[in-house]
């Protein structure tokens, strides 16, 4: 009963969120999936660990599938997408933690700078108010 509850707050805060909250929220759902991943490889739990690196693949996708293109800097973000997944692909082949650890220092990277960006956005926005 309570888990109904967070699902449709969960829903609710996904479908109220801005594009920039929704990015965010994916970096985040990655890094959690990345750390998930690294937790079941560490207790052996191999179908465990290919689930969550397939989560974050997918979230990586997804960051490819919206990136704007008219924008010069799309294709500086896709490649590091597709070196992402790349790294994903291989850390899922050999269940390498040293692999995960150094996607979730980009994640976390990436997350970090959206979070500042986002920041930044919000200040200028509120000055011009």
């Amino acid at each position: 009963m309570v888990n109904k509850g967070y699902d449709q707050y969960l829903r609710s805060k996904i479908m109220t969120a801005s594009k920039a909250e929704l990015t965010l929220m994916l970096y985040d759902g990655a890094i959690k999936f990345c750390n998930i991943a690294l937790m079941c490889i560490e207790k052996k739990d191999i179908p465990g660990a290919n689930t969550n690196i397939q989560k974050v693949e997918a979230i990586i996708e997804e960051f490819q599938a919206t990136l704007d293109h008219k924008y010069p800097v799309a294709k500086d973000f896709e490649n590091v997408y597709n070196y992402l997944y790349d790294r994903l692909v291989e850390a899922n082949l050999k269940k390498d933690p040293e692999i995960l650890n150094e996607v979730l220092e980009h994640l976390r990277t990436m997350r970090d700078t959206w979070k500042e960006v986002m920041r930044t956005a919000n200040t200028k926005q509120t000055a011009i108010s």
